[in-house]
């Protein structure tokens, strides 16, 4: 595997679902890179936190940006497991990512079922990477639940 590739920081985020999982949290993980280093890592708090918002792109977005120290989140790029929601699509139209890279598609719940654009319109959207992988440890949390 390439050193600083999609593939690369995919699987950072997938140690992040892996968190999740083993936290009885919906298994979604995340990671945002600049200039190839991890500056920020989150997965699903919703259960923890009692709070519907800390999926685990939030929390990634919420990191970064106290870690740049300033509210945009230009030259960065998101890594997350699962395709985000329609609320996490609209917080990251408002950092103004440049790039977006997702695993599993969420046919139910992505920001790509709705029919008009979400993203800011220069973000970068990777789909797939993982895929999988991705989609496994999310099929088997549920299938866990049942």
């Amino acid at each position: 595997m390439e050193l600083y590739s999609d593939t690369y920081f995919m699987n950072e985020a997938f140690k992040e679902a892996q968190k999740a999982f083993d936290a009885d949290e919906v298994p979604v993980g995340a990671v945002i890179v600049a200039e190839n280093k991890i500056i920020a890592r989150g997965h699903n708090l919703t259960e923890q936190l009692n709070d519907v918002t800390a999926h685990a792109e939030m929390q990634t977005i919420t990191s970064a940006t106290n870690y740049i120290g300033g509210k945009y989140l230009n030259d960065c790029t998101l890594y997350v497991t699962l395709e985000p929601c329609l609320m996490c699509a609209g917080a990251l139209h408002w950092t103004h990512i440049t790039k977006i890279v997702y695993g599993a598609s969420d046919d139910k719940k992505g920001f790509s079922k709705i029919n008009q654009p979400v993203l800011h319109p220069k973000t970068i959207v990777v789909k797939g990477i993982l895929e999988e992988q991705c989609s496994r440890i999310l099929k088997d949390f549920f299938q866990k639940k049942r």
